[in-house]
């Protein structure tokens, strides 16, 4: 079964647009561009064409992962405000250090903006803020091993 994948509606529409714009646009350009770079003669030794064909390759690629995470996809509302969701900026610090903190975006990396990390949901940290609330001190396990404390900070939805 096909992971599903939890997307603010933004995210969403940003994907949607990515995948409309790669699909039409971006198949009619790189076919431009393949067609020109035949035109030039040999292919074994073409750059051009050669590069022409590696751009459509990547493209395709992201075509079928867009695909896939719209295919499978959530749309998850806006929360509260109050509690840490899917979409929240969370700041946290470690083990009770102020002077330790990290801000992290709760979601799927497309959710990605201005430059802030991304915790999954499905991740041990992820999975243990889901629901916190600003003061709230949580205990996790580590990936590495080990038990690691974060108390939530601030919160911004």
């Amino acid at each position: 079964m096909p992971e599903t994948h939890e997307l603010s509606q933004t995210a969403f529409d940003r994907l949607q647009a990515e995948f409309e714009q790669l699909t039409t646009v971006g198949r009619v350009e790189i076919a431009r561009k393949i067609e020109a770079a035949r035109e030039l003669g040999d292919l074994s030794e073409n750059g051009d064409y050669h590069a022409a064909k590696d751009e459509q390759g990547k493209m395709e690629t992201r075509i079928a992962q867009i695909g896939a995470m719209l295919r499978n996809s959530r749309i998850v509302e806006a929360g509260d405000g109050d509690t840490v969701c899917v979409g929240s900026v969370v700041t946290v610090s470690y083990d009770g250090d102020s002077d330790d903190v990290e801000t992290y975006l709760v979601g799927s990396i497309e959710e990605r903006h201005d430059g802030l990390d991304v915790i999954s949901p499905a991740s041990p940290m992820g999975a243990a803020i889901i629901g916190a609330r600003v003061g709230d001190t949580l205990t996790y396990e580590s990936p590495a091993g080990g038990t690691l404390t974060v108390q939530v900070v601030s919160l911004e939805q």
